[in-house]
């Protein structure tokens, strides 16, 4: 049975803000490589068979202790990239709030269609992510395998897989910094083992 494992990314000085930031490429802050490498002991306990990753710098960094400890030759895949926020891209979701609240307000009642300005909508998003999930089980089709990508893209993946509405992908799923989401897939489909979990994670 393969078993998923979706990680977020470490901290960075945009998500600690609440700054969008999809196509921008920051690097983690301190605090982000110090949860970096406490994701990777937990991670190797596991027998990863194989990651894939983003091509981002904040998932690069964040895959790096991993590969290491667990002596793997990463995938880079450009479907499990950030969603591009358009000309939202750093700006504090405040701000836009208060300076576009019509294409917000649109954006917030429902992301599966709605886009930002140039940006992504959810089902784009899937459109690129899922066959990367599909290619990670059409290969691994047994054992773990580690999916490290970026917040939106790992709440829309966990909607699809759920065959939850992928509107719902913002409202409904939290997913911290260096959190875990994990996956079994059995005879009846994906199921959902953990959500959003930063046990890992030291004070």
């Amino acid at each position: 049975m393969l078993t998923l494992h979706l990680v977020r990314h470490g901290d960075t000085p945009q998500a600690a803000e609440g700054i969008f930031c999809g196509d921008l490429d920051p690097a983690l802050t301190a605090r982000g490589v110090e949860q970096a490498s406490q994701l990777a002991p937990a991670l190797m306990a596991l027998g990863l068979n194989a990651l894939y990753c983003s091509p981002k710098l904040r998932a690069r960094m964040t895959a790096e202790p991993i590969i290491r400890a667990c002596s793997l030759t990463p995938v880079y895949e450009d479907g499990l990239r950030e969603i591009s926020y358009g000309t939202w891209e750093g700006r504090h979701e405040s701000d836009v709030r208060r300076d576009e609240p019509e294409a917000f307000a649109a954006w917030q009642g429902d992301p599966a269609l709605a886009t930002p300005p140039g940006g992504e909508s959810a089902f784009a998003i899937a459109a690129r992510a899922l066959p990367v999930v599909l290619k990670a089980k059409r290969e691994h089709p047994k054992g773990h395998v580690l999916l490290v990508s970026h917040k939106a893209t790992v709440r829309v993946i966990t909607c699809a897989l759920l065959g939850m509405p992928l509107g719902r992908f913002r409202s409904h799923l939290a997913c911290p910094t260096a959190s875990i989401t994990s996956f079994e897939f059995g005879d009846r489909g994906p199921m959902l083992t953990r959500l959003g979990d930063v046990s890992h994670l030291r004070a």
